[in-house]
């Protein structure tokens, strides 16, 4: 199962804002994509509520793993994602 880890970028973690711009990322995703400080507590990465539920902080690292096919790039393109800073002004998706 492939698997990215990947330190938080925005300045106030996976709140609101970030949250949805990941959990729409993950929606179109082909497969189902868990996010989680590790990859036993992932949460459904399609889910804004489920995102918000980890407490996740700027700085702390989170495991993206994914299985099937294209799941590799679709844990590098959101892990990609993850580590931006999603509450800058000028974010776009």
């Amino acid at each position: 199962m492939p698997e990215v880890r990947v330190t938080v970028g925005s300045r106030i973690g996976l709140h609101a804002r970030p949250a949805a711009l990941v959990a729409k990322a993950a929606a179109g995703c082909p497969m189902p994509v868990l996010i989680g400080r590790t990859a036993a507590d992932g949460v459904n990465a399609a889910s804004v509520l489920a995102l918000m539920s980890l407490g996740v902080q700027a700085g702390e690292e989170v495991v993206i793993v994914a299985e099937g096919e294209g799941a590799q790039a679709a844990v590098e393109s959101l892990g990609a994602l993850v580590a931006r800073d999603l509450d800058a002004a000028e974010t776009t998706t």
